[in-house]
């Protein structure tokens, strides 16, 4: 069997020129952009991005070797760091095209470890002895000095994507003080001790940036350390310890996602799923931090999969050496070549290439056997509408080992996220209405996420074409309708008629009429117009169907006229006239509706007794026993008189 793999590498690269063609590449993660630099800049810098629009290349002087090279948000300012002392700068701005400008770190003695932009024009230098908060102004080609702080550092981790500066500082680099940039300003979060594993005496171990990764998961800001325990402990395997680093309040230690293997590894997270590639099996493992284990410790982490490696991928031969017939070349998985930025970004400095890492989810479907896992699992993922259909298809046809309990699980874990899309509209829709509130911000509309399965989907992909199954038991395939029902129920969503239709299909099909008359008399089916009407075209095949269906529009009650017109196409003309009496409603109904379905049972003395009674109640709404022409009864007024002659009019009473 061909091993089936979760995790591959994005069809469209970004290609780069390779690090033997070029004297340096640099990778910014702010803009997800690679430089590749030649001579020092003297003979181009070719910047690649995601897209071709970030795609930028220009000469600048050789003034010493480029030590790091980054633009600012939008491409507007280049800074180039040459020297452990300043960093130069580059207008990108049309109205101020290759202005220049340099500057040196304030702290005396002080080396620039490297730079991070938080803004187009914020940027923040982190030296050995410091952090320092710039902002750049292009027209006057000067920095202004924001903001800064004295602290020893070791090393830093920049998180663009929430503009947050981890310091290492102490001897051990195991404190992390981090700060948080925005809109012109910096703050100073609490810093935290990182928890490193005991050696024996008098070895030392120290926290180097290889062990730390920052990036958000579900919304989080989470710091992952990579932690190697000694040989000589007991549990010698690796771990990931997660220590979540909130806005307000101190960091704290939330989950241990366990290895169970040593080695050499290196972090992405994709899809809010923790990735650990391990590089001497060349396979990967994912982490979900919202699956719990059920016998494990509360926040301790198993793979929720199989390792595995990553797809296959082949490398197209381009330029002069490509032959259009040969094929493309494998590419090397986890070489040692590659490097790991966050969030989800694989580069090959070597044959040049940068790659975004994915998930597939089909395969993961035969990888996780619990059903109530898997949709834990896959609820919780961005492209997962159509595989969670197709795995409740699967479910229902196959016959599912776990049966019907389990059938009952998945569609409680899918209505329960439809109940909270659900809410989330109806809260949005009532403040709408009511205007926003003084001093509280605008809501914005619920996103409606793949993970939301409504009734249309479940009906359309699935149960429509499961309850048409000829090698499945009838019993189980009501059971299961049924089931769904109960599920929706359960939550307090409103059951769509078509579902009703379903079990109502299936049950005269197989002539369970018994079963019908219970479910509809203890109200499991729902009353609605449309299955009202439904009940009705049965009647041929179960005659009671008629009586039950008329007991529901008269349990509607905003259905009368569905009522009478039911009646009179029965033509049980007396009937929908005394209910229409008794509803109240006979003082605006259509005379000649009644009069024409009297005259079509050919019954003179039924028609007699309608015509009758219309005039009756022409006389007391107007004093006047005749009919408006409006009221377009003109030829029953001449059949009246045909058959039974001019003396049978009603007489208008004289005062």
């Amino acid at each position: 069997m061909s091993e089936e793999h979760y995790l591959e590498l994005c069809e469209n690269p970004v290609q780069f020129e390779n690090a033997s063609s070029v004297n340096n590449v640099f990778f910014d993660e702010a803009n997800k952009q690679v430089f590749a630099v030649r001579s020092g800049g003297a003979t181009g810098v070719v910047v690649k991005g995601p897209d071709d629009k970030n795609s930028v290349a220009f000469r600048m002087d050789d003034k010493g070797e480029v030590k790091c090279i980054k633009f600012s948000i939008g491409n507007k300012i280049l800074a180039v760091q040459r020297t452990p002392k300043s960093v130069d700068f580059i207008s990108f701005i049309p109205d101020y095209p290759h202005l220049e400008c340099s500057q040196e770190c304030k702290m005396k003695n002080a080396s620039i470890l490297g730079f991070c932009w938080t803004n187009w024009n914020e940027i923040v230098f982190i030296t050995d002895q410091g952090i320092e908060f710039y902002q750049v102004l292009p027209d006057k080609r000067s920095l202004k000095l924001l903001k800064s702080q004295s602290v020893n550092v070791n090393w830093y981790m920049y998180c663009p994507e929430t503009a947050v500066i981890l310091l290492s500082t102490t001897a051990q680099g195991n404190v992390l003080q981090p700060f948080a940039f925005k809109s012109g300003t910096m703050s100073k979060m609490p810093k935290f001790e990182i928890e490193l594993p005991v050696v024996p005496k008098p070895a030392k171990l120290n926290l180097t940036e290889r062990d730390i990764a920052v990036a958000t998961i579900y919304g989080q800001l989470y710091v992952m350390y990579l932690k190697h325990h000694s040989r000589t402990t007991d549990s010698p395997c690796a771990e990931v310890v997660l220590y979540q680093l909130p806005r307000e309040g101190s960091c704290k230690k939330t989950n241990v996602l366990k290895l169970n293997t040593t080695g050499k590894f290196a972090l992405n997270v994709v899809d809010n799923l923790v990735v650990v590639h391990h590089q001497s099996s060349q396979t990967s493992i994912i982490f979900d931090i919202k699956l719990r284990e059920p016998d494990c410790a509360l926040n301790v982490h198993q793979p929720v999969l199989p390792g595995r490696s990553i797809h296959p991928y082949r490398i197209p031969l381009t330029g002069l050496a490509a032959v259009p017939t040969q094929p493309p070349v494998p590419c090397e998985l986890y070489s040692s070549s590659w490097s790991v930025f966050q969030p989800d970004i694989i580069i090959s400095a070597s044959e040049g290439y940068l790659w975004y890492l994915q998930v597939k989810l089909p395969p993961t479907v035969n990888l996780l056997q619990d059903k109530g896992k898997l949709m834990d699992f896959l609820l919780r993922r961005r492209d997962c509408k159509m595989v969670i259909l197709s795995v409740c298809t699967q479910m229902l046809n196959g016959g599912d080992k776990g049966g019907l309990p389990v059938v009952a699980t998945v569609f409680d874990k899918l209505n329960q996220v439809y109940k909270e899309y659900l809410e989330a509209e109806q809260t949005y829709t009532v403040a709408t209405e009511s205007g926003p509130s003084r001093g509280s911000a605008a809501r914005e509309r619920p996103v409606r996420r793949q993970a939301v399965i409504d009734q249309s989907d479940m009906y359309t992909h699935v149960l429509s074409s499961f309850s048409e199954k000829k090698d499945t038991s009838h019993k189980f395939i009501i059971a299961v309708l049924m089931e769904y029902i109960r599920s929706l129920n359960q939550v307090q969503i409103t059951v769509q008629h078509y579902l009703y239709e379903l079990v109502i299909k299936m049950l005269v099909q197989h002539n369970l009429f018994y079963m019908l008359h219970q479910f509809l008399q203890y109200h499991v089916l729902s009353d609605s117009k449309p299955l009202a009407c439904l009940l009705l075209s049965l009647e041929s095949t179960y005659p009671p169907a008629h009586q039950l269906s008329l007991d529901m529009l008269k349990r509607l009650s905003t259905a009368n006229d569905e009522i009478v017109e039911v009646l009179l196409s029965r033509q049980q003309v007396l009937g929908a006239l005394r209910f229409i009496r008794s509803v109240g409603g006979h003082g605006n109904i259509s005379a000649r509706k009644f009069l024409d379905a009297a005259r079509q049972t050919a019954d003179q003395m039924l028609f007699y007794t309608i015509f009758r009674f219309f005039e009756q109640r022409n006389l007391r709404l107007r004093g006047n026993p005749s009919f408006n022409p409006g009221e377009h009864c003109e030829e029953h007024v001449v059949y009246f008189k045909e058959v039974f002659g001019e003396q049978a009019f009603m007489k208008q009473v004289t005062v």
